[in-house]
């Protein structure tokens, strides 16, 4: 099942590769299916493009903490405290402080 929604969404953005929508979601299903490395390269992508998109920053997080890459996911949530700094993003901001200090 997920390897077919992986196929819809690397289709889509074939079409159009800047839809962020179906990249965020093209990193989760990625990070669903275990494949840690493909999900961060998306999530990594969709930042270059749009840099304060908090919830890829926590995604990301999430993914590289589960794959216990602690070290990477600290980083990943500093940056995207800063990037829900810039856009006043609150309840992110929130969210990722508490899992930097949980990791």
């Amino acid at each position: 099942m997920a390897q077919s929604r992986i196929e819809q969404l690397k289709a889509i953005l074939a079409q159009d590769p800047n839809n962020q929508l179906t990249r965020y979601a093209l990193g989760m299903e990625y990070s669903g299916a275990g494949e840690i490395d493909a999900a961060i390269a998306e999530f990594k992508q969709l930042l270059t493009a749009n840099p304060d998109y908090a919830n890829a920053y926590f995604m990301a997080a999430q993914a590289l903490a589960g794959a216990e890459r602690k070290e990477e996911a600290r980083q990943m949530l500093k940056d995207g405290i800063a990037a829900a700094q810039r856009s006043a993003n609150q309840h992110a901001q929130s969210e990722m402080q508490q899992m930097l200090d949980e990791l």
